[in-house]
């Protein structure tokens, strides 16, 4: 089997880290069958996709709704090595999975509008699945609703012309949209359950998702949080690709 590929923007070793065992968790892939990529680290290599099976994308700090201006040098390169990869993912429709800043990163490369608009605290929220959704390979065997962690400043706010809508929230319309037949975007996080999410309050505390001075209270409102199912949309990512 072809590895997948994993590209992270999460400067913080913790949370990067993290997130990579996250993927390795849910995926149920091992160590060499997902490559890592830090691209705020450093440009991205030089990529061929034919070399892997597909290709995943976690979240971080970029927002991709950020005034040019307010963007740091890093995430300006990122998001151009990003627009162009994606022009031949697009091409070629070619396995994708974007976390989080997938639907920034994919949302933007196809023409949505990602705004701040329908922002979401960081939370537990109910995912409602469309009848898309519900049909969808990726997301076989799931639960028509299921809770997911979230906690972002942007989202999706008009979908992408040629998107189809997958899955909602009442608080945020667009959670999670496919683009051709094998690219996947979510707003929420599907490699996080309890403990990843408090790590990342912690790491995260003074990036602006809440005050500081609140963590305590808002790592003891989430810590109860069962959320089971979002996890099952990677196994059923990796299975269908691989």
């Amino acid at each position: 089997m072809r590895p997948f590929l994993l590209l992270s923007s999460r400067a913080e070793d913790v949370a990067a880290d993290g997130e990579y065992e996250a993927f390795l968790r849910f995926t149920g892939l091992a160590p060499h069958e997902l490559r890592r990529v830090r691209m705020e680290a450093a440009p991205l290599p030089e990529l061929d996709l034919d070399d892997y099976s597909g290709v995943l994308v976690g979240g971080g700090p970029f927002n991709s709704s950020d005034p040019p201006a307010e963007k740091s040098a890093v995430q300006h390169r990122v998001e151009r090595e990003l627009a162009v990869l994606l022009d031949e993912i697009v091409a070629r429709d070619f396995p994708f999975f974007g976390a989080c800043y997938g639907v920034g990163t994919l949302g933007v490369h196809q023409g949505g509008v990602i705004d701040r608009t329908y922002a979401e605290p960081i939370s537990a929220v109910r995912i409602q699945l469309s009848e898309a959704g519900i049909a969808d390979p990726v997301l076989a065997g799931m639960a028509p609703e299921f809770d997911a962690f979230v906690g972002h400043k942007e989202a999706c706010s008009v979908l992408p012309p040629n998107a189809v809508l997958l899955a909602s929230s009442a608080a945020c319309p667009v959670q999670m949209f496919r683009v051709k037949q094998n690219l996947y975007a979510t707003q929420f996080h599907p490699e996080l359950d309890v403990p990843g999410i408090v790590t990342r309050v912690h790491v995260y505390q003074h990036a602006g998702y809440f005050p500081p001075d609140e963590m305590d209270d808002l790592i003891a409102r989430i810590t109860p949080s069962v959320v089971t199912e979002p996890g099952r949309m990677l196994t059923n990512f990796v299975a269908q690709y691989a």
